[in-house]
């Protein structure tokens, strides 16, 4: 019992470490990738809002440099000879009048100039707390347990003692290192086949109900075996055919059909034969 007792202890603390570890990267990771997102949309918003005034800092500047140039132009003008004085001041004039240095573009009111910043809910700390506190319980004992295990001939039925939505059952030898499941489905009472006799099997089962998509923890393994040999058809008989673990026997097409014996006294007093007319 107290190897029971520390083994599932051992064994709880590990799904608890795991699962809590798996969380904790599984959100952390969910953070990131939504820092990612928000950043992008600032560096999106810097770079369209900021683009229209960059091309007005650069056409404002350009007619600075032009208007620069101009003066330098008639500064040369004017002290130059006569004849090249007039060529000059000629080109000066024509030059200036085509130049349009008090247009300048439109410069957004500051009201206007968009500023960023982050709308950041603090009450969600709250709620993922609330969460927290509340996810997972741990219990002494398993929601599920196998009541009762009836050997048969080559077979075990397998009864739970609860009502759920749905079960599943697995087994193995006790030899074996892992569990195999044998039945996913809503009855309580399953019967295990193809079991070989006087060989210990082991058994559990867990279940789901409300709906929910999660299984419950597994019930304590339950030590089980069957003392009934299968039951088998004897071979060699004309009219019908046999499966391959001979335990059941099919009508064919040959003329003569004579009697059909078992190769043992398998069946006994309390038990069931079934048998199932096709056609």
């Amino acid at each position: 019992m107290d190897a029971l007792i520390k083994e599932s202890a051992s064994q709880t603390r590990d799904v608890l470490k795991h699962h809590f570890s798996d969380l904790k990267g599984t959100l952390g990771k969910l953070l990131d990738e939504r820092l990612v997102t928000l950043l992008q949309e600032v560096d999106t918003i810097e770079q369209e809002t900021i683009k229209p005034l960059d091309d007005c800092q650069k056409l404002i500047e350009h007619g600075v440099n032009t208007a620069d140039d101009l003066v330098r132009e008639g500064e040369i003008a004017i002290h130059g000879g006569i004849e090249e004085h007039n060529d000059k001041l000629w080109n000066f004039t024509k030059k200036a009048s085509h130049i349009q240095l008090d247009s300048l573009p439109e410069v957004p009111l500051l009201v206007d100039v968009p500023c960023l910043s982050a709308q950041l809910d603090d009450s969600i700390l709250n709620i993922v707390k609330d969460h927290i506190f509340k996810h997972g319980t741990v219990a002494s004992r398993p929601p599920v347990q196998i009541e009762e295990l009836i050997e048969k001939p080559g077979g075990i039925i397998v009864d739970d003692d609860f009502t759920a939505q749905d079960y599943r059952l697995q087994f193995r030898k006790c030899t074996a290192n892992h569990f195999e499941d044998v039945y996913v489905g809503s009855e309580t009472e399953f019967i295990v086949l193809h079991i070989d006799p006087n060989v210990d099997y082991q058994f559990r089962v867990c279940a789901r109900g409300d709906g929910r998509q999660e299984w419950s923890p597994w019930s304590v393994p339950q030590t089980g075996h069957s003392t009934l040999v299968p039951h088998e058809w004897t071979t060699g008989f004309e009219g019908y055919s046999l499966s391959s673990r001979r335990n059941i026997a099919l009508r064919n097409d040959a003329e003569s059909s004579g009697v059909l014996y078992s190769s043992a006294p398998t069946y006994f007093c309390g038990q069931t034969l079934t048998f199932r007319q096709v056609g």
